[in-house]
């Protein structure tokens, strides 16, 4: 039975939330606290799609805001406002980045990534990049932290791009192909598993 202080949450309440508290820049979700309020039947697919009760949302401008309040605690996903915490599934990672742009070359370049909600990150010691090997497949995917424990998944566009730039190199005592940003090298793959 419910009593007057439950919340149930749903996109639309979530959504006036998130524009009450939206100012310039992105929230600081990472230090609100409220209560957890359930799930939603939200969910972000790999390919950075955004569904709602099995439907995509189809307007950017409410994509844009439920990822202003996402948040990541351990492996799980939540949107968060000062009142409420409501988990949703995360398939992937939550954000695509379908974009980058490059200055500098060799250990001085710098990659800045642009995710497919607006968002960028400039690839660095607080922006790192990484690849997870398929171990059945050897299919990478790579991934750049955007923000307070939330990636993108670098697209295969971009991806077959940052290879183009990758250079051989010794990283904890081994050979890596791998790509310089910020003055950082993120390695990609050994260099002796390098096809051929």
């Amino acid at each position: 039975m419910k009593t007057q202080d439950s919340v149930t949450p749903s996109a639309d309440g979530l959504a006036a939330s998130a524009r009450a508290i939206k100012g310039r820049g992105i929230p600081p979700v990472h230090s609100w606290n409220p209560p957890f309020c359930g799930d939603l039947d939200m969910r972000i697919a790999r390919d950075g799609t955004w569904f709602y009760l099995g439907t995509p949302i189809g307007r950017f401008e409410l994509v844009r805001l439920f990822s202003s309040i996402l948040r990541k605690d351990g492996d799980d996903y939540f949107l968060v406002t000062p009142v409420e915490k409501v988990g949703i599934t995360v398939e992937d990672a939550p954000f695509v980045a379908t974009d980058f742009t490059v200055t500098g070359e060799g250990e001085a370049q710098v990659l800045t990534f642009t995710t497919h909600v607006g968002d960028d990150a400039i690839a660095g010691p607080e922006h790192p990049i990484r690849v997870v090997r398929d171990p059945d497949t050897g299919e990478p995917s790579p991934y750049v932290l955007v923000r307070h424990n939330l990636e993108a998944l670098i697209d295969r566009k971009s991806f077959y791009r940052l290879v183009e730039l990758c250079s051989h190199h010794e990283h904890e005592g081994q050979s890596w192909f791998g790509i310089w940003s910020s003055r950082e090298f993120f390695p990609v793959i050994p260099s002796d598993q390098l096809a051929e």
